[in-house]
């Protein structure tokens, strides 16, 4: 679920050398409860495939272990783990998946060990594209290895084989991730507490069934109707009127919504006064496009997810929300395969023809029990000493950012301000997409990407400064990417509820210009 952003990484020096208590090979034989070790190899340095070509930059030697975890007769978990034979930093961070899993994050494990950790990352325990869950019809087992059993149990291969080739456990153990990851990395902090130390949790899918239920409606407004669907072709002129409603809100008027909590954009703008044409939309087509702000509610009214931020109505939303038509978009694939193949165990279940007080009770009393993360009470994991950051682009199109930010404000709630205070901090980011990309600064050292201001300063950094030194962080820095085309875009992301305000001069690329302010 996570698009690829035009970035290089740089090379990160390591430090010194460490010494291997057992030579890679002997990895193999090491005994682990529901594992099976099918190799453990030397790898020597090799150019690193980063999201562009990176003349000279080369993955540090390592030894690689793969193996299968099987807890189940039916589970079947591929995992790896990358330990640098030499720099080792002494901590581990492991990656998580997108969508329904399916593959491995190598990418992601690669950036890790540049950095000089130890990383680790399984395939959920199945092996398919990220919008395909047919591998669930009839395997429940399996439903529990991607919902939660398959990151808890890497997690101890992970710290198994640390300690194993370096002789001594790893000082701390952190988990970064984002979309399908983000759920992954509540469910470790709700489920197993003292598995990690700290974790980047990114737009987060925990409310996985109340957020594929909403989908079903939006399907079903879209799709049964076919009058009240409107062509990606009108994204344009609905981007150019929410951006004329709020843009200026905030000070600048940049072409990013950076205060959308007081956006009030009314789609009725935009109604046509004469023939249709790309530049309005109908009264039916309103209303389409109101519910998509607003979300759909159940039939007592009570809202059963939020809705989208306006701001961004661009390639993210044709891709994600609109198709090329009715219920042809990313978000109607997760839909039809969560409920086809997760809920009602149905390949013939069709979205068009469903009822979503059905689909809602019935993912309830059943996946939702395995798959959803939306325990607010965090006690054991704050017991533990662990330390999460939250982030959420204000204009994914793929999750409601107000998902986050209720989970965000039910933690304090459930926990009270000051004890929630001490482990969660949550960090919006204005004109940001799902987990990268979009108009606004969406690199701040998550996700394997760089600082925006350099080794150190990242979210990453930051969550281990915390973690190990108990600075909360207030502020992180976000940039856009480097292009000679367009001036480069360097903003703080402040700690929610705090937001960046321009101070009313200077340049408003630069993040001296702001000042992060609370209502």
């Amino acid at each position: 679920m996570i698009r690829s952003s035009l970035l290089a990484l740089s090379l990160i020096s390591l430090p010194a050398s460490a010494f291997a208590a057992q030579d890679c090979a002997s990895l193999k034989k090491l005994a682990v409860p529901d594992a099976t070790i099918l190799s453990a190899t030397e790898v020597p340095s090799q150019p690193f495939a980063a999201p562009i070509s990176t003349p000279g930059l080369m993955l540090p030697p390592l030894c690689v272990v793969k193996g299968i975890l099987h807890p189940t007769t039916d589970s079947k978990i591929r995992f790896e783990v990358w330990l640098p034979q030499t720099g080792w930093n002494g901590k581990i961070v492991d990656v998580g998946n997108g969508g329904f899993a399916g593959s491995i994050g190598y990418q992601q494990m690669g950036a890790n060990v540049l950095a000089g950790y130890a990383s680790g990352d399984s395939d959920a325990g199945h092996q398919a594209d990220s919008e395909d869950a047919s591998w669930a019809f009839g395997h429940p087992e399996k439903i529990k290895d991607f919902a939660w059993r398959a990151v808890h149990l890497t997690a101890g291969v992970t710290k198994t084989m640390v300690k194993a080739y370096y002789g001594k456990p790893q000082e701390k153990a952190y988990f970064d991730s984002c979309s399908d990851g983000g759920r992954e990395a509540l469910m470790e902090a709700q489920r197993f507490p003292q598995d990690y130390d700290g974790i980047l949790a990114g737009a987060p899918a925990n409310n996985w069934t109340h957020m594929l239920t909403n989908g079903l409606a939006m399907a079903q407004a879209m799709g049964d109707d076919p009058t009240a669907f409107f062509s990606s072709m009108k994204l344009p002129a609905i981007h150019a009127a929410s951006l004329a409603a709020c843009d200026a809100q905030d000070g600048v008027k940049d072409g990013i919504l950076s205060d959308p909590e007081h956006c009030r954009f009314d789609p009725a703008v935009l109604t046509c006064k004469g023939a249709e044409d790309t530049s309005c939309l109908t009264p039916k087509q309103v209303q389409t496009l109101r519910a998509l702000y607003t979300g759909s509610k159940d039939a007592k009214g009570q809202t059963i997810f939020p809705g989208y931020v306006p701001g961004d109505e661009g390639a993210g939303w044709k891709s994600w929300i609109l198709g090329t038509a009715p219920t042809t978009g990313s978000g109607g694939a997760y839909v039809t395969n969560y409920f086809r193949y997760m809920v009602y165990n149905d390949p013939k279940w069709n979205p068009l023809a469903a009822n979503t007080e059905d689909a809602l009770r019935r993912g309830m009393e059943g996946a939702a029990k395995e798959v959803d993360a939306t325990n607010a009470d965090l006690s054991a994991f704050a017991a533990h000493g662990g330390k999460l950051i939250l982030y959420h682009g204000w204009n994914d199109p793929g999750i409601s950012p107000w998902n986050t930010v209720n989970y965000f404000n039910a933690v304090k709630k459930t926990m009270g301000e000051a004890k929630a205070g001490q482990t969660v901090r949550l960090f919006m980011a204005p004109g940001v997409e799902h987990c990268l990309g979009g108009p606004g600064p969406s690199l701040f050292g998550q996700l394997g990407f760089p600082a925006a201001n350099g080794k150190g300063s990242g979210a990453m950094d930051l969550l281990q400064v915390w973690a190990e030194k108990g600075t909360a962080p207030e502020m992180i820095l976000a940039t856009t990417p480097k292009d000679p085309r367009v001036p480069q875009i360097v903003r703080p992301l402040c700690a929610y509820p705090k937001r960046a305000v321009y101070n009313g001069k200077g340049d408003p690329n630069q993040p001296d210009s702001f000042t992060c302010k609370a209502d």
